[in-house]
C-alpha cells in the first residue's frame, strides 16, 4: 500500500476546498494507493461550512488550525513538517484548494510514481486559463526570475514529493520562504507531468501583479548569491554604457535594481530556520474530520 498525503493550504475559501475534496473522492484511483488529505487552515476569518463526511475513497481528513496567519508558502512548509513528524506516508502532493490545480492530474502523478523510481515529480505548467493581462504579467514574472537566477522554474506548489525529498526540504531554510525556489535548490533530477492550469471554482484569482512580483523576489532571494553577482555585473556594464549620457531617466534602471536588492534582502530574512523548526507550535488544534 502506497500512502499519499494531499496537502491543501486554505484561507477562508472553504467552499472551493470542499468541492475539491469531493472531486478527489470521485477519482478512480488504483486501490493500492491510500489517499489522505491534510488541510492547513491559515487562521481563516470565515466560518467553516459543514464538510461532506461521505468521502468513501479518502482514508482520512485532518484540518490543522493555525493560531496566526502565516501566508501560503509557510502553510505548505508547516504541513510538510507536520506530515513528516506526525504521519505515516510515502508521498505528499501539495496543491491549491481553489481548482486551479486540477484534481484529475493527481491520476497522472500516480502513474508517474510507478515509473519515476521515487523521484520528485512536478506539474510543468503548459497552459494557463487566466486572461491575457494575467498571462503577460506571468511571463514578466518568469522573465524576472530567469534573468536574475538563471533558473527556469515552470512549476508551482502542485508536485508529488517522496519522503526523501520532504526530508531535504525540512533541512533547507529556504522552504520557509519559497516552496518552488527551495525544491529547485535541493533537487536537480526532477520528473514531471504536463499540467494545465484550471479555472477557479469560485470568485476571482487572488494572484495580482504585485503578488507575482513578490513571488518572483521570494524565489530570487533563494538564489541571492547569483542575483548579487548578476546585479553587480549589470551595474558595471550599465554605468559604462550610459556614462556619456547620464540623466535621471537613464538612472532609473539602477534605482529599480537597488529597490529590488533591498526587497530581496528583506525577503531573505524570512529564511529563519529557528522559526521553521518551531512552526508546529503555531497549530492551535487539529480537527479530525474522518
Amino acid at each position: 500500500m502506497i500512502k499519499i498525503k494531499i496537502l491543501i493550504p486554505v484561507y477562508n475559501d472553504w467552499q472551493s476546498v470542499f468541492k475539491l475534496m469531493d472531486e478527489i473522492n470521485d477519482l478512480s484511483i488504483n486501490p493500492k494507493f491510500k489517499i489522505s488529505i491534510i488541510i492547513v487552515n491559515d487562521a481563516s476569518t470565515h466560518d467553516r461550512q459543514n464538510i461532506n463526511k461521505n468521502l468513501e475513497n479518502i482514508n482520512s481528513v485532518k484540518i490543522l488550525n493555525m493560531k496566526v496567519n502565516q501566508g501560503h508558502a509557510r502553510c505548505i512548509a508547516v504541513g510538510l513538517k507536520y506530515i513528516h513528524e506526525k504521519d505515516d506516508f510515502d508521498y505528499v502532493i501539495p496543491m491549491d484548494g481553489d481548482g486551479e490545480d486540477r484534481p484529475e492530474e493527481i491520476l497522472e502523478f500516480i502513474k508517474q510514481i510507478e515509473i519515476s523510481n521515487a523521484k520528485p515529480i512536478v506539474g510543468l505548467r503548459v497552459k494557463r486559463s487566466e486572461n491575457l493581462l494575467f498571462k503577460i504579467c506571468y511571463r514578466i514574472h518568469k522573465l524576472i526570475t530567469f534573468t536574475f537566477t538563471g533558473k527556469s522554474i515552470k512549476f508551482g506548489n502542485f508536485t508529488c514529493l517522496p519522503k526523501s525529498t520532504i526530508e531535504k526540504m525540512l533541512n533547507e531554510k529556504a522552504t520557509w520562504n519559497s516552496f518552488s525556489g527551495s525544491l529547485t535548490k535541493i533537487e536537480k533530477d526532477l520528473s514531471s507531468i504536463p499540467s494545465v492550469r484550471g479555472i477557479r471554482y469560485f470568485g476571482p484569482s487572488k494572484m495580482s501583479f504585485y503578488n507575482l512580483v513578490k513571488h518572483s523576489l521570494s524565489i530570487i532571494s533563494v538564489f541571492r548569491k547569483t542575483f548579487l553577482i548578476r546585479s553587480a555585473l549589470f551595474i558595471i556594464l550599465y554605468i559604462l554604457f550610459i556614462k556619456n549620457n547620464a540623466s535621471l531617466i537613464t538612472a532609473l534602471p539602477l534605482v529599480f535594481l537597488l529597490i529590488a536588492v533591498y526587497s530581496i534582502s528583506n525577503l531573505a530574512l524570512r529564511e529563519n530556520m529557528q522559526e521553521f523548526e518551531k512552526s508546529l507550535e503555531n497549530i492551535s488544534n487539529i480537527d479530525e474530520i474522518k
